[in-house]
């Protein structure tokens, strides 16, 4: 299974189902931010900003030693929002540091297929919360297919530093 570390298969993919998936000819963008938070302020609730924050299987890599890891417990989250036909996602992955040298966070890479997942979920969240339709469980989970064989290392994970990676799948539309 290979693995891309780059942004550019997210936003290919989202932009593929896009045109698959969503039937209104409002135009979208989606954009990354490292930085971005986990609580949406008052003002961008009522801008109409949501939230969506799944975890997903994905693989990493250290620039410092080279080591390679999977886990089953990488944290994507997505803030969306669509204002007067023109819809917006920005994106953050969650990294996680090295057992071995206990470096800088690695960022992960995933699977073309856990990309899908992820982002058919994200539409349909897009669909019951920007478009009001109903929300058809929209797509497959990747965490309902993973195995959880070893326990999660939260001195690792950047997202548990953050206090996020307890709150797995969420949908915050307020």
């Amino acid at each position: 299974m290979g693995t891309d570390l780059t942004p550019s298969l997210w936003e290919s993919t989202f932009n593929k189902l896009l045109e698959e998936e969503l039937e209104y000819n409002d135009t979208w963008v989606f954009r990354f931010n490292n930085s971005l938070h986990e609580q949406l302020s008052p003002e961008e609730k009522r801008r109409g900003w949501k939230i969506y924050c799944p975890s997903a299987f994905g693989q990493f890599k250290c620039k410092t030693c080279s080591k390679t890891w999977p886990s089953a417990r990488v944290m994507v989250l997505f803030h969306y929002r669509l204002q007067k036909e023109r819809g917006t996602v920005v994106m953050r992955r969650f990294g996680q540091k090295c057992r071995r040298c206990n470096g800088d966070f690695a960022r992960p890479g995933f699977s073309p297929r856990v990309v899908e997942e992820v982002l058919l979920k994200l539409i349909s969240k897009i669909r019951k919360n920007c478009y009001g339709e109903e929300d058809e469980g929209g797509g497959c989970s990747s965490e309902s297919t993973v195995v959880w064989t070893k326990p999660h290392e939260s001195s690792l994970c950047e997202a548990c530093a953050k206090g996020i990676c307890s709150k797995v799948d969420q949908d915050r539309s307020a």
